[in-house]
């Protein structure tokens, strides 16, 4: 277990000093005094969580969009079932790809949030980015036209949504036409729909959002890059509220091919709701998924003095890179291993009650994680070189709870992480983790509790969400349940 030490400054707060040690005395000549000199301890001491409301990140909003629908509490609702969104592509003609399927969204409907004319324009990646970051504004009590959303101070309101393909069919559709009928036939929206900050600049022009507004794209890892980057505007005093999240929708032709010409997706076509097997032996590839995912995060102080309800606490996050492979893990784990302990470093929680060489405590179960959505994309390296980083980390497994949300959903590529956290925080509201569907033939190397197949209740103390992209870009998130 890595020994964590208390730095100067972490890069967003300075931290409580170590106690001090107290040195042999020394003789003063002028007063015959004897003093006693204090010298800092080069000691370990536990890590300390934010209690400046100022810095304090707390969530008020989530919304979504998703192959189970719009609404969160019904998306969450479908996963505590373990039914499986996965189908047979009807978007377009899948019958010679040697994937046929994915969790297509059906029916999606954005009246009421994008007008009728701009909404037949738009790519569906900006069309789930607009619908969901409106609905989490309206969860937290900032419906467009309200009154409350006219009191936000807009200079210090931001946005922060990215993705990792970007508007993909604008872009598909734009070659297309440049191919078989020349440059004059390409829309006027082919740069603008295409390029991954839009979604970001479309819905501030739509709320009014001053502030921070940009985009990340770090493939799979998208969403909580923008969660930890977005947060940390807010601690620095940059921002008051800002939102954040992931939007992506790559189900279609080029998006299907490139993925398999990766060889990386499930081609269980027979039986497409069983493809996505997390830690299960027999699993082939992951199966990709499409939606949006945004939480509303503001200080705890701007969101008493609003006096909305909170509905949990962002702890602390940490992002770093493997170097190692463009699409491969590490099969050591160092790199997520590290950003784990990074993370819970910069969320004031110890992996463990008392860790080897730290200054010993009172037990405080609910400062310890005890609940973890994996990354868990169904691939054969990537499951268990999680695990195996996840094992660095928290030597007990005993505990914890450990699921996969993309058994159900796919994998949302750079929305992933939004709808994840989503997850996440309903497990902190509910009490009931989801389970990890299609479960058959566990991994013998999996020894934590993977709540195969059926929900568990459970009260979680302290959750992280893990995300990671091509690229060897690693993420991970802490969330836990509001205490003042």
């Amino acid at each position: 277990m890595q020994t964590l030490r208390v730095p100067t400054m972490d890069g967003l707060r300075l931290q409580p000093p170590a106690p001090p040690l107290v040195a042999p005395a020394t003789f003063c000549r002028r007063c015959s005094v004897r003093r006693l000199r204090p010298v800092r301890a080069s000691v370990a001491v536990a890590p300390r969580r934010e209690t400046d409301p100022k810095k304090r990140v707390v969530i008020t909003g989530m919304g979504l969009v998703s192959v189970f629908g719009n609404n969160v509490d019904e998306y969450y609702e479908k996963l505590l079932e373990g039914v499986s969104g996965i189908g047979l592509i009807d978007r377009f003609d899948a019958s010679k790809f040697p994937t046929r399927f994915a969790g297509q969204i059906r029916g999606f409907s954005s009246e009421g949030y994008i007008d009728g004319k701009n909404d037949r324009r738009l790519d569906d990646c900006l069309r789930y980015c607009l619908v969901s970051g409106k609905k989490a504004l309206e969860s937290a009590g900032l419906a467009i036209g309200s009154e409350a959303l006219g009191k936000i101070d807009k200079v210090r309101a931001g946005v922060l949504v990215g993705t990792g393909m970007g508007g993909l069919t604008v872009f598909s559709d734009g070659v297309q036409a440049l191919i078989e009928k020349g440059h004059r036939k390409i829309t006027p929206f082919f740069i603008p729909y295409s390029i991954t900050n839009m979604g970001s600049a479309l819905l501030a022009m739509d709320i009014g959002f001053m502030g921070a507004n940009y985009s990340i794209s770090t493939a799979c890892a998208t969403s909580n890059y923008c969660f930890y980057a977005a947060a940390n505007h807010i601690r620095r005093g940059e921002a008051d509220i800002m939102l954040a999240g992931g939007t992506e929708a790559a189900i279609i032709p080029i998006g299907i091919g490139g993925f398999v010409a990766c060889r990386a997706l499930s081609q269980r076509n027979d039986d497409p709701q069983t493809a996505s097997r997390p830690w299960d032996k027999d699993r082939d590839g992951f199966v990709m998924g499409e939606g949006a995912g945004i939480l509303v995060m503001e200080s705890l102080e701007h969101a008493m003095k609003r006096d909305v309800p909170i509905i949990a606490e962002y702890l602390g996050g940490a992002v770093n890179c493997d170097a190692y492979h463009m699409t491969d893990p590490r099969a050591d784990g160092f790199g997520v291993s590290s950003c784990i302990k990074k993370s819970l470093e910069d969320a004031g929680v110890a992996p463990e009650e008392n860790p080897p060489g730290i200054i010993s405590l009172p037990k405080k179960p609910c400062m310890q994680v005890n609940y973890i959505n994996a990354h868990a994309t169904s691939t054969l390296a990537g499951d268990l070189a999680e695990i195996n980083a996840i094992n660095q980390v928290f030597k007990n497994p005993s505990g914890i709870k450990i699921n996969a949300t993309k058994s159900m959903i796919g994998h949302c590529l750079g929305a992933s992480g939004g709808l994840e956290a989503i997850a996440t925080v309903k497990a902190i509201t509910t009490g009931w983790v989801h389970p990890s569907i299609n479960q058959f033939n566990p991994e013998p190397s999996v020894e934590f509790d993977t709540v195969a197949n059926t929900k568990q209740q459970h009260e979680v103390n302290v959750a992280i969400s893990n995300s990671f992209g091509f690229g060897g870009h690693n993420s991970v998130v802490a969330f836990a349940p509001f205490k003042p």
